[in-house]
């Protein structure tokens, strides 16, 4: 998925802003007018896999993270007034839902925008799988935040990736493609180049690559091969998950692979290969908890069933393990400018090995 920061950019204007309909400004300001950004900075941005699907004033306060007066009453105010276009066209309500793949542009009164520093370079080690000059692929360990936020400000992969990048020619600069939660490990897809990440971004969108993850779940899966279809949306309670149902919500499909089942009495446990059709945000991990085979680990979506497990060795490694059992393991896919193909493999880290070999599942890879 795409780095906020490094793919949002800001120009200063002198002409009007001109959406595909003239615009008039709320009755409560001074006078009604069309809109005139000589004082005002355009932001432009193409949206994600983490955008599709969501009303536009929430994908807004994601791309503008780095712009403190972006409030979302404010955000609401601009898409009003008319000053948010969406492939060209104004964007009529707050509402509004986006899509995968969209050219969306927000006209920003300076008054209004208070930006904070710029993302730090930090140096950082990277696990690189791959590099030539228009992307990278590197192999992120499970605790490390994939993009800076107010809670994790600094010491993410993009700090480490803009110290890496220091020296790369100026038009040059990492752009995340693929996000990872916190506490999944994997690969993570970096483009150098904006050209780069659209071509990779219209990749994702056509499901022209292949993304595959290694998952342990409590349960005992009783068909070799499946899919989930489940539609997600945002819990209405807990607005850290998403909800799975068969009616609402963005369309969603995951694949899976059972490598393997072990009988751990009372409960089962099951080595799955997944594979991303679309990718939601937490698909995976709800998806698998909706079907009844939780992730171990998962502190959202997970279950205690450990504690009903008779052999004692594996209830303990079940109960230490600290975080989701979940690795992006393989990601293949067409290179999009030497057109030659591209299948990358992250090896297992050790938590994760170490599991499958108290489990017994290690015997499946």
């Amino acid at each position: 998925m795409r780095d906020n920061s490094a793919s949002v950019s800001l120009q200063t204007v002198s002409s009007t802003f001109r959406p595909a309909c003239t615009v008039t400004l709320r009755a409560s300001r001074r006078r009604a007018d069309t809109i005139d950004v000589s004082t005002m900075a355009i932001r432009t941005f193409t949206t994600d896999r983490g955008d599709d699907g969501r009303r536009i004033d929430l994908v807004l306060r994601r791309h503008l993270a780095g712009v403190d007066g972006a409030t979302r009453t404010r955000v609401q105010r601009w898409i009003e007034d008319g000053a948010v276009t969406v492939n060209g066209r104004r964007a009529c309500r707050t509402a509004s839902r986006i899509a995968l793949g969209d050219m969306v542009a927000i006209a920003i009164p300076h008054a209004d925008e208070v930006t904070r520093s710029p993302m730090q370079a930090e140096r950082g080690n990277l696990d690189l799988l791959f590099e030539d000059d228009y992307l990278l692929a590197t192999n992120k360990p499970a605790g490390l935040v994939v993009h800076p936020t107010h809670a994790h400000a600094t010491g993410t992969l993009m700090n480490a990736l803009l110290w890496y990048a220091r020296r790369w020619p100026s038009i040059h600069r990492p752009s995340i493609v693929s996000r990872l939660d916190k506490l999944t490990s994997g690969i993570v897809l970096v483009a150098k180049t904006a050209a780069t990440h659209a071509a990779l971004q219209r990749m994702l969108a056509a499901s022209a690559t292949e993304k595959e993850y290694l998952a342990v779940v409590y349960g005992r899966v009783n068909v070799g091969t499946g899919r989930i279809a489940l539609r997600l949306s945002r819990d209405r309670i807990d607005r850290r998950k998403v909800a799975a149902s068969e009616h609402t919500g963005a369309e969603s499909l995951t694949q899976f692979v059972r490598l393997g089942h072990v009988s751990a009495p009372r409960v089962g446990l099951t080595l799955l290969r997944c594979r991303l059709v679309t990718g939601r945000t937490h698909q995976i991990r709800a998806h698998l908890a909706a079907r009844g085979w939780p992730l171990v680990g998962d502190p959202v979506y997970g279950e205690p069933r450990w504690t009903r497990i008779v052999d004692p060795q594996v209830a303990d490694a079940l109960r230490a393990f600290p975080r989701q059992a979940l690795h992006a393991w393989r990601l293949a896919l067409t290179h999009p400018v030497t057109r030659s193909r591209l299948d990358l493999q992250a090896p297992l880290p050790q938590d994760m090995q170490r599991l499958l070999e108290v489990s017994g599942l290690a015997g499946f890879l």
